[in-house]
């Protein structure tokens, strides 16, 4: 079988002075003369943040100021990139988390690692973990770019408890407990 080579048609006039292509180029620039800016004025402002946005994953506590982690780990179980390290350790008595066996001692998301992918929101079964719409963090080594459980808690705040799990169930052993 034989190759045909590949026969080119020629060039126009206008197509070797190149004059179309330029004026191609100034009719764009002329159009964004007289089109409105869209640049913003970052920091200040800001674009609007699309629902559904993944952003950094943080800690928060509950209504009444505790911290809903219980250091189960599965967040650091199911983190593709292992970006979450938790040490998990003993719940202080009298710290009003009395219905938790254990407490993180760490927690640490190392946020040049983190995929933002939101399996750790996803896994959480005490919904102590969320991504917040967060998408500007900077530093100038790798260390601070690390999360520690004190940053995570103050990015995080406080959400408002959709099941109050822990108290109802308090509720009720106070209740069971004054029927006996």
């Amino acid at each position: 079988m034989a190759v045909v080579p590949l026969q080119r048609k020629p060039l126009t006039f206008a197509e070797r002075t190149y004059l179309p292509q330029i004026a191609a180029g100034l009719w764009t620039t002329l159009r964004h003369l007289v089109k409105p800016a869209e640049t913003l004025q970052y920091p200040e402002q800001r674009p609007a943040i699309p629902p559904g946005y993944r952003g950094a994953p943080t800690l928060v506590r509950d209504p009444n100021g505790r911290e809903k982690c219980v250091s189960c780990q599965l967040c650091e179980f199911v983190c593709p990139p292992k970006a979450i390290r938790i040490s998990p350790g003993a719940v202080p008595e009298g710290s009003g988390r009395d219905h938790v066996e254990k407490g993180p001692l760490a927690f640490d998301i190392d946020m040049l690692r983190c995929i933002y992918c939101g399996l750790c929101e996803e896994v959480c079964p005490e919904e102590a973990i969320f991504l917040q719409n967060q998408y500007s963090m900077s530093g100038v080594t790798r260390a601070e770019m690390v999360n520690h459980k004190d940053k995570l808690l103050e990015m995080g705040g406080t959400l408002p408890d959709r099941h109050f799990k822990w108290d109802r169930k308090k509720a009720a052993e106070e209740a069971g407990g004054a029927h006996h």
